[in-house]
């Protein structure tokens, strides 16, 4: 007999952590605005041992559900018209939330888990979730209390993904009531090759193809607030100097080496004081 499809739903890796809340809470408008429900995964992590003390899995399992009932109740507590499910699994976390990406819309997880409390270190389950989920994979952080501006900031490329990649940051910035804005990186060097007028008619060149790829978009979105920048360095140069007024960036998935700079030791050190999240996009699979 086959079995049904799951139906699509926007998930978050639970795992106790207030990270895992931060995330959960983040999910929220993803659900509500996609009109499907917000699935709360816990995965157990087996032991290594080939046999397990039933009191040691009665614990795992009344702490796996104490964790998903705090989460369950701080969405509640938002007041969203979302429908909430749960579901606690016997697996790697990695594993379940890999899984997990196959049928959903989005799967969201804390930038830092239970086991990794220095602030400037990625959790090891999102890092390999971002290499390897098959659907968008939202890495958040706590979004806190801002001022000034809430950018979302996303690298255009002359790729023909790009457009499923602005696509994206535009709902994202409606979603989320931010300011959008689409940045345009150009290598140090290369405004060092000739002089300054030519690296000038560098940057128009790069600002009028950033413009032109944007038309289309702001015809669609005449509400969002879009700005289009020339970057020198690269766009985690960027990062580090503006992180502080972007509460998300939105990174290609088919960049691996971009993927593992914003994931990686390098990206968590510039990002970990920002509060400034990830989304990770293959536009190929959207």
């Amino acid at each position: 007999m086959n079995e049904l499809p799951t139906p699509p739903s926007i998930v978050v890796g639970i795992d106790g952590s207030k990270a895992a809340i931060h995330a959960a809470l983040w999910a929220v408008d993803e659900a509500v605005s996609g009109d499907i429900p917000l699935r709360l995964l816990y995965a157990i992590e087996p032991d290594d041992a080939p046999q397990t003390l039933p009191d040691r899995a009665a614990r795992k399992l009344a702490i796996a559900e104490n964790a998903i009932r705090y989460a369950f109740t701080a969405v509640e507590a938002a007041d969203k018209p979302v429908k909430i499910e749960v579901e606690i699994t016997q697996e790697r976390p990695v594993t379940s939330l890999i899984r997990a990406s196959a049928s959903a819309e989005m799967v969201c997880v804390g930038a830092v888990g239970m086991h990794h409390f220095r602030p400037a270190r990625m959790g090891s389950t999102a890092a390999a979730l971002a290499a390897s989920g098959n659907c968008p994979v939202a890495i958040i952080r706590d979004q806190g209390h801002r001022d000034g501006p809430h950018w979302i900031v996303v690298d255009a490329h002359e790729r023909a993904e790009n457009s499923g990649l602005l696509r994206v940051a535009n709902e994202e910035a409606r979603l989320r009531n931010a300011l959008l804005r689409v940045t345009t990186c150009r290598q140090t060097g290369d405004s060092e090759i000739g002089d300054e007028g030519r690296a000038g008619n560098s940057d128009r060149r790069m600002g009028a193809n950033s413009d032109r790829r944007l038309a289309g978009w702001t015809g669609s979105y005449p509400e969002l607030q879009v700005e289009s920048v020339a970057v020198d360095g690269s766009l985690l140069d960027y990062l580090a100097e503006n992180s502080r007024s972007v509460q998300l960036v939105v990174v290609c998935a088919g960049d691996n080496a971009d993927v593992e700079q914003r994931v990686g030791p390098i990206g968590s050190a510039v990002l970990h004081n920002s509060n400034c999240s990830v989304l990770i996009v293959d536009p190929r699979r959207l």
